[in-house]
């Protein structure tokens, strides 16, 4: 069998990862005072273990704090089902037109939520980080 390799983004140095950690904690009273379930995800054992915004702290040197929506497992499963068996993307069903619809949606509350909060926030790179939030730090 060929072994791969590849050649991962460098980490962070612990301080910066620190100081990240610091902010994912402070990002999630955000939603939470907004009402809106909240919880780290990168500290969960679990992925996408529970619904709402999933807070997760990024090591690698140009990583950061990230924010993603997550729905209940009967949205998700039932899109990611219909996915698997191949869409047409020019007209998708309703199911995941819906899945994709609510996760725009909250990345756009969670945006103006978290910018409402003092944070400086954008929308993440989409290849890389989906409809996740870069939160980048609290505004000077």
């Amino acid at each position: 069998m060929t072994e791969y390799e590849f050649d991962l983004p460098p980490k962070a140095p612990p301080e910066v990862i620190a100081e990240r950690e610091e902010l994912a904690d402070e990002v999630c009273r955000e939603p939470a005072r907004a009402g809106l379930p909240v919880h780290r995800g990168d500290l969960s054992d679990k992925p996408r273990s529970k619904p709402g915004a999933d807070v997760h702290v990024e090591s690698f040197e140009d990583g950061g704090v990230y924010v993603d929506w997550g729905t209940a497992d009967e949205l998700r499963e039932a899109a990611l089902e219909l996915f698997a068996k191949g869409i047409d993307y020019a007209d998708p069903p309703p199911v995941v037109l819906h899945h994709k619809n609510v996760h725009d949606c909250m990345r756009d509350a969670l945006v103006g939520i978290l910018a409402s909060a003092g944070f400086q926030v954008e929308e993440a790179d989409g290849f890389t980080h989906g409809t996740a939030v870069h939160v980048k730090g609290l505004r000077p």
